[in-house]
């Protein structure tokens, strides 16, 4: 029987570069002038589309550690020598290594990079997987951890999302008045309580649609609901962005409107809406006639009146406006209270002028 053919003794054969390429895919063989000559597919993969092959070694990467090192000679002069590098362009990746030479007698030099970069930086900046490292690669254990960890964070946003996302919509179904898909009473409320306690100028309106009953019953329920959203659609285009337009419920409306500094703004509102409101409304070849009655309350700052005075208050400057002849607006003064014979309810905002 033959024997088997070994190298000499005293001189380390050279393992292929194809073999590197499997055990080892992070890899550089480099020659004794420090010029790459090959590189194994994931160092190819990490700095593609440039080629690795015939660049310098220290012109790819910056040697951190050992600082001594200066040169290739210095590389050879150890073998097993340990590297700390980093890519000199962006993003700069941190890398560690081993340098060993793989021909001592021609100068060439094997760097290992297996491992030595850092799984997370390997996935978010070259799209690294489990293909990209040897088959006994600790890193795939790691990578499929990373994985998991990834699709569970990814679920879990989700389902945040979700969750959320149906917290608004029935925070938003609580405060929004069905048909009109404006604000609603529990809407009303909390604003209202801001606004009074900010002591920052302010002004409700209570809107009563007149004739509202006449439309019902001449032409149904269905041309009534076409015409409270015909003019909730009026107050939304007649009032600001931060006013704040409710359906109380039937044909009886509020606006709250903050920073409001002068009742000449008040007026200019009220005339628009009532205005608009006493355009003929179309519905299925009908025409509805309604109009609208104002009563206001400004309240000036400073001022830190109670919630259901001010809404009472409103109330009685929205009965004057009734009485007055409809499709007009009263701003509130005490002696309107007086007027009417009603009395100033406990926790109202009393006098005012």
């Amino acid at each position: 029987m033959t024997p088997p053919i070994r190298p000499p003794q005293g001189r380390r054969q050279a393992p292929e570069p194809d073999v590197l390429d499997v055990l080892c895919p992070m890899h550089l063989i480099v020659d004794d002038t420090g010029i790459i000559t090959h590189a194994g597919p994931t160092l190819c993969k990490m700095m593609a589309p440039s080629d690795l092959r015939g660049s310098a070694f220290l012109d790819v990467f910056r040697l951190k550690r050992p600082r001594g090192v200066t040169a290739m000679a210095d590389l050879l002069s150890d073998g097993g020598m340990k590297l700390h590098l980093a890519l000199r362009h962006p993003p700069r990746t941190a890398l560690k290594g081993v340098v060993v030479p793989m021909d001592p007698v021609a100068g060439t030099l094997v760097v290992n990079l297996s491992f030595g970069i850092s799984v997370v930086d390997g996935v978010r900046d070259f799209a690294l997987t489990n293909a990209d490292f040897a088959a006994t690669d600790l890193a795939i254990e790691m990578l499929y951890l990373i994985e998991a960890k990834t699709a569970a964070m990814e679920a879990s946003r989700k389902l945040n999302l979700r969750l959320q996302g149906a917290k608004t919509v029935a925070e938003e179904a609580a405060t929004t008045d069905t048909l009109t898909g404006l604000k609603n009473r529990r809407a009303l409320d909390q604003v209202l309580d801001v606004l009074v306690e900010g002591r920052a100028p302010f002004a409700v309106m209570r809107i009563d649609l007149d004739y509202f009953k006449a439309v019902n019953d001449t032409y149904g329920h269905a041309a009534g609901d076409h015409v409270l959203r015909k003019v909730a659609q009026v107050m939304l285009e007649e009032t600001r962005d931060s006013d704040v337009v409710v359906r109380e419920g039937g044909d009886e409306f509020t606006i709250l409107l903050p920073q409001v500094k002068a009742e000449d703004i008040l007026r200019q509102i009220a005339r628009r809406i009532i205005d608009r409101i006493e355009e003929p409304i179309l519905f299925e070849g009908q025409t509805c006639k309604v109009s609208a009655s104002i009563g206001t309350v400004w309240i000036e700052k400073g001022e830190k009146p109670s919630v259901a005075g001010v809404l009472d208050d409103a109330d009685i400057a929205l009965y004057a406006s009734k009485r007055a002849g409809r499709a007009q607006q009263t701003i509130y003064t005490k002696d309107l209270r007086t007027r009417s014979g009603i009395a100033s309810q406990s926790g109202g905002r009393g006098a005012r002028v």
